[in-house]
């Protein structure tokens, strides 16, 4: 332990990043993540470091493991925060789908609030942007590019997309008022039909073509064509997962990492886009260290390792032996703190608690002796919205940490998050499935 603890370094202030910085602050994709949806060190450390890539490294934007929509409303009040009384409060209180908690925090808020201030002095085109990366607002969406197509003087262009919305409504209950957590009987319910797919993808092809509308600028036009894309997306994600596909996975995965790829094509402008992206640690990490890849399961680090040039993306990934955190008994429960007892003997969590209880930083790749040491297969925990202390042992992901991330943060004792919504009072489908994170 005491070698291991020589290449490790200590993790107590802001300045302890600097190594980190140095690493990461030249890479075109910065994956953050966070072993559970409901630690405030966590969010705190992402958040310090993510302030720094911009502030030192000309970061473009930053995207999460959230909803296109709500986040897309952050985005504009970050850029142009309107002359009114609505708050960067008000914003993040506007994320109603359960979980709420996931970015509607005071940790998220807190940053928000920084970024609004950070963009105030940079020309509107340097402003950095705040977007969501996941796949569950179909409805939103359509709606939203309904209203974008209707605004246009192209002949047929809001019937095309009222013709998407339409097909789909007779299934909306269907689809909102699945109980996620106990249904495994897809024929229990209506299945989305497939002839809707063929009217989602018109609506996105007539978007993909039309320029921006009136004084509407590119990045109006951009969130129209990704509402229209979720939408397509969403819709076939709904329809294999209420038939028990468990392809739904890699959908999700791929979709949120096409999403990345195609805000950075929107940040062309800059000299050199560069993009961070915060998620939970299973889509953060590269899914070929762990007994994912048993099952044929991808994760976002691992597509854009793959699909960037080698060196161009970094991995963060998180951990902690004990503590408090937010999380919910069931799905659609009310978010409440929870107790996060000691890491299970053996597994890295296990391990970093031997470095004198202390908070540690590891970066990758490392010396032989080191190198030898993370090579080995542990267990790691993850924590997603759902948690049955009775079920501890089950929260473990066998990885091989040096393969998985670029560099760990270890967090010795841990408290739980800040949300805005005690009890999330609007219920759609979990952001976060049974089998997902």
């Amino acid at each position: 332990m005491d070698s291991v603890e020589d290449i490790s370094y200590p993790l107590k202030t802001e300045s302890d990043l600097d190594p980190l910085i140095d690493q990461a602050g030249d890479k075109k994709a910065v994956l953050i993540g966070g072993a559970t949806h409901g630690t405030s060190e966590f969010y705190r450390w992402r958040a310090r470091i993510t302030q720094r890539l911009i502030k030192e490294k000309g970061f473009s934007f930053v995207a999460v493991e959230g909803g296109w929509p709500s986040c897309y409303q952050v985005n504009r009040y970050v850029k142009d925060p309107p002359n009114s009384s609505r708050s960067a409060r008000d914003v993040l209180y506007a994320f109603n789908r359960w979980p709420t908690w996931i970015w509607a925090n005071l940790e998220v808020l807190d940053f928000i609030e920084w970024l609004t201030n950070h963009n105030k002095g940079l020309p509107g085109d340097r402003r950095v942007g705040f977007y969501g990366l996941d796949i569950y607002s179909l409805w939103e969406s359509l709606s939203t590019a309904v209203n974008y197509l209707e605004k246009t003087t192209i002949p047929d262009a809001a019937e095309i997309a009222r013709q998407a919305y339409w097909c789909l409504e007779p299934y909306r209950h269907d689809v909102e008022g699945y109980d996620w957590a106990v249904a495994s009987v897809p024929e229990a319910i209506t299945l989305l039909p497939e002839f809707c797919e063929d009217k989602v993808v018109r609506l996105l092809s007539s978007l993909e073509y039309f320029p921006p509308i009136g004084a509407a600028d590119a990045e109006e036009k951009f969130n129209a064509e990704q509402n229209a894309l979720v939408a397509v997306d969403a819709e076939r994600y709904y329809r294999i997962i209420l038939r028990g596909d468990p392809d739904s996975w890699n959908l999700r995965e791929e979709h949120m990492a096409n999403t990345f790829f195609r805000l950075l094509d929107l940040y062309e402008k800059d000299i050199e886009p560069k993009g961070i992206l915060w998620a939970h640690d299973t889509h953060v990490g590269d899914a070929r260290a762990t007994d994912m890849v048993d099952i044929d399961r991808v994760s976002i680090g691992q597509l854009l390792r793959d699909r960037l040039e080698v060196g161009e993306t970094y991995l963060i990934g998180f951990g902690s032996y004990q503590g408090s955190m937010i999380a919910a008994e069931d799905w659609g429960a009310a978010a409440r703190e929870m107790t996060l007892p000691p890491a299970i003997y053996g597994s890295w969590e296990y391990v970093f608690h031997g470095f004198n209880q202390k908070d540690r930083m590891v970066l990758f790749p490392i010396n032989k002796e080191g190198a030898q040491f993370f090579s080995e297969s542990r267990g790691h925990r993850s924590v997603g919205v759902i948690y049955d202390p009775s079920a501890e042992f089950g929260s473990y992901v066998p990885t091989i940490l040096s393969d998985r991330y670029d560099a760990f943060l270890y967090i010795d004792g841990t408290s739980a998050l800040h949300p805005l919504h005690l009890k999330p009072e609007i219920k759609g489908p979990p952001e976060t499935f049974p089998s997902a994170v």
